[in-house]
């Protein structure tokens, strides 16, 4: 039973994985602000998922969960993750190599243009602080500075 339930917590992790790798970057950016933590997590984990998927390796989590769920009496499955579960839903005739490497091609384009957007939303909220910040220069009163000189003195020559 114990193994059935881990095989069950790879596949919602697995998933999950997948589902993060592909829209994670939306997580990076909030409230005009960079959030790195998430930045650097989804930009390994976008990295390492287009990898496995262009390259056509097979992810270390396919494996381990089949060896779980034969060790709780399922039966195994030879596919990828990919082919066993959402295959039918979203290539019904078969994962070929090609549409392998344009899914993997997909999450990087798919990610490019959500950090294409952040990075342009950022590029506009810096030359708004910068204009702020030259506005607010204009509005200070300088005193204006005057040569003060000694009278009577002489220079040394």
């Amino acid at each position: 039973m114990t193994e059935r339930w881990l095989a069950d917590a790879i596949l919602i992790f697995h998933a999950a994985f997948i589902f993060f790798a592909i829209f994670g970057g939306l997580l990076t950016y909030r409230n005009g602000q960079w959030k790195k933590p998430w930045l650097i997590l989804h930009l390994c984990c976008a990295t390492w998922a287009a990898t496995v998927v262009i390259m056509g390796w097979t992810c270390p989590l396919t494996p381990l969960e089949q060896q779980l769920r034969i060790a709780a009496g399922q039966q195994g499955y030879s596919a990828s993750f990919i082919e066993h579960y959402l295959l039918a839903v979203i290539y019904p005739d078969g994962l070929t190599r090609p549409i392998q490497i344009a899914m993997g091609v997909g999450v990087v384009l798919i990610n490019a243009f959500i950090y294409g957007i952040f990075i342009t939303k950022c590029r506009i909220s810096q030359k708004k602080n910068k204009r702020k910040q030259l506005s607010k220069i204009e509005q200070i009163d300088l005193p204006i500075f005057t040569e003060i000189t000694a009278p009577n003195q002489t220079l040394p020559l």
